[in-house]
């Protein structure tokens, strides 16, 4: 699991509310939708708004310095004519290199739902010798702007240069956590309500290299606080059959990265769900690997995921870009507004990995809590209990788990939670990674349409 016993690092955006709280309130029976819209007959907006630039049309609607679009079965950005050329300091390695580099400005977004928060995520190829940048610049709903924060420095492989966030990022009015976007005090009233994606495209000098961006968006939020989500009601009953790949098998290897496979469950959750849809690695890419050790394509989603800066495989949006380097394959981060959304992803044939803390307590046939964990949504019973495969296990054989419907949806939808100390913390309020492939079936593409993606 990941870093059990470390703080999560979204801790920090949790306010607390014990003053306000007496406890944790029982489990509301309502209909699948946001908690907030809680009276009976009610209607709520949905309060995720995930929007992406992936067609020849949205290329060519940015402002362009030095890239250009291309057209074909996968439109994307590139590098044309360089616009300048920069030196780069590697933070985590001293190395200080030149670098050609072109930049591609999205247009303005403006969100349905105002946002507390956002996650950026990218599909690109960046064969050895580029890089690439991804920024944010926000506009509040007082008219005034955000600087342009850096939401990612990121490359496939890790010669180049080293993947990371970048830390220390705030206005003093928002603040960049690791891969997330966070109003510093959403009880102002203060929201994010439009945005801007600024990508920068680098190569070596003298080079006609290129990166290629196929996919460039951003989720925003507003979920509202709460210890407890309505209760859904179960409505499919399927399981997809994803290969089970656990994460203890891999403690102590490559401490590197994380301190190895204790911590790796979110390259893990994504190794399975690559391979889920026929992505694999090549001998010659699992090559460095030690040839003793079991399942060795997880320890390379593990190295090819891990953040510098973060010190760890569970940058969100680093996860969803190591899944489209596989051909064929797509991924974005986004949020789900209830397990209804995740039946109707399942039901299409599209499994879902999702991010949760809780405490031993909380999820029966566990075993652990945890103060963020990743795991892969696989199917739903009879019963409309989850079926996940949980890295988390002893071995492979043991990764599929049936969790209670009614404590999962809880510890993954909701935004506040109490801690082994009783202290209140955060929860994910739903957040997810999709993969799938980069040309969907119309019944997927329905799917993912209901959940806000396209």
């Amino acid at each position: 699991m990941s870093r059990v016993q470390e703080p999560s690092r979204r801790t920090v955006l949790a306010v607390a509310v014990a003053a306000a709280v007496t406890g944790t309130a029982a489990p509301a029976a309502a209909a699948p939708r946001p908690a907030a819209a809680d009276e009976p007959g009610g209607a709520q907006a949905r309060p995720i708004d995930y929007h992406a630039w992936t067609t020849h049309r949205e290329w060519r609607s940015g402002t362009a310095q030095g890239t250009r679009a291309v057209s074909g079965r996968r439109p994307g950005v590139v590098i044309g004519a360089p616009a300048g050329r920069t030196d780069y300091t590697d933070p985590h390695t001293g190395t200080t290199a030149a670098w050609d580099y072109a930049t591609w400005t999205s247009p303005v977004h403006r969100l349905a739902v105002p946002a507390t928060e956002a996650v950026a995520s990218w599909n690109a190829h960046t064969p050895e010798g580029t890089w690439i940048q991804v920024e944010l610049l926000g506009t509040y709903s007082d008219g005034t702007e955000t600087p342009w924060y850096v939401m990612g420095r990121w490359a496939a492989g890790d010669q180049d240069i080293k993947r990371t966030s970048v830390d220390d990022q705030t206005d003093g009015r928002s603040t960049i956590w690791t891969d997330t976007f966070a109003i510093d005090d959403a009880s102002t009233g203060l929201r994010l309500t439009a945005y801007r994606l600024r990508l920068t495209l680098y190569r070596r000098p003298g080079t006609h290299l290129t990166p290629t961006v196929w996919r460039l968006g951003a989720m925003g939020s507003d979920i509202p606080d709460r210890f407890t989500v309505p209760a859904s009601t179960p409505g499919l009953a399927q399981e997809l059959a994803v290969p089970r790949y656990s994460q203890e098998i891999h403690k102590g290897q490559y401490p590197e990265y994380d301190s190895g496979g204790e911590a790796w469950c979110s390259p893990t959750s994504s190794q399975m769900i690559v391979e889920y849809w026929g992505g694999r690695l090549t001998r010659e890419q699992l090559s460095w690997v030690d040839p003793s050790y079991a399942d060795p394509q997880v320890d390379h989603a593990a190295r090819f995921t891990y953040d510098h800066q973060y010190e760890g495989c569970g940058n969100w949006p680093f996860n969803a870009a190591y899944a489209a380097t596989f051909e064929g394959l797509q991924g974005v981060v986004t949020r789900l507004a209830s397990l209804t959304d995740l039946e109707t992803l399942i039901a299409a044939g599209i499994p879902a990995i999702t991010s949760q803390s809780f405490l031993k307590t909380e999820l029966t046939g566990a075993g652990y809590g945890t103060s963020g964990h990743l795991m892969t949504v696989i199917g739903f019973t009879a019963d409309g209990d989850v079926i996940a495969n949980d890295p988390a296990s002893a071995d492979d054989a043991a990764v599929r788990r049936v969790y209670l419907r009614r404590e999962f949806e809880n510890i993954w939808l909701r935004t506040k939670r109490y801690n082994a100390s009783g202290k209140v913390v955060s929860g994910t309020g739903g957040v997810c990674y999709l993969y799938f492939p980069a040309h969907v079936s119309p019944r997927q593409r329905a799917a993912l349409a209901s959940v806000g993606v396209r």
